[in-house]
């Protein structure tokens, strides 16, 4: 039963340490900003991951929450660094993010762009239907993007109109 529950188990300091921890989360996001947590880049993911490993040492281990609450903090602190010199360096912008990609252009699929991507042409017609395209002749643009979603530009089928070339601005058109 031991491997259920057992009497030396920290049940409420692992609870309060969840609502310090939370606290504690919400504060430095409200501070550093929610850009912290969004999946732009690589490294965006790498913090999101270690923010997730240092919560549960936190949580689990015996690790102090202000020992946690520190290294939350110079992880977000680090990420609105590497955030402002991201701005101010297109060089490391360009190193860290992976540009927008075309999947398909009007109602052809770009097969070399899908197999570079690793993306199969199922799963772009999954992304198709998600985007309620009735007919390829909708299409405008399918990108993959930076953060790895995938973007379905498309007109609905009474209407026809113009794709603006700032929405593909930045998009590479092969790999």
């Amino acid at each position: 039963m031991k491997w259920i529950y057992a009497s030396s188990d920290p049940l409420w300091e692992t609870l309060v340490g969840c609502g310090l921890v939370f606290i504690v989360i919400v504060l430095l996001t409200r501070i550093i900003g929610l850009r912290s947590f969004a999946k732009f880049t690589a490294y965006d993911f790498a913090f999101t991951v270690a923010i997730g490993s240092i919560i549960s040492s936190t949580l689990t281990s015996s690790t102090s929450i202000v020992h946690g609450a520190v290294a939350i903090a110079g992880l977000l602190v680090l990420t609105f660094i590497f955030s402002w010199l991201q701005r101010k360096s297109s060089l490391l912008n360009k190193t860290i993010s992976n540009a927008p990609l075309l999947l398909m252009e009007g109602d052809q699929m770009l097969e070399k762009n899908l197999r570079y991507a690793r993306i199969e042409k199922s799963q772009l017609i999954a992304k198709l239907r998600e985007a309620n395209v009735l007919n390829l002749d909708q299409v405008k643009a399918v990108v993959l993007e930076s953060t790895g979603d995938i973007s379905v530009l498309h007109t609905s089928e009474d209407e026809e109109c113009e794709l603006a070339s700032i929405l593909l601005q930045g998009v590479r058109r092969s790999p």
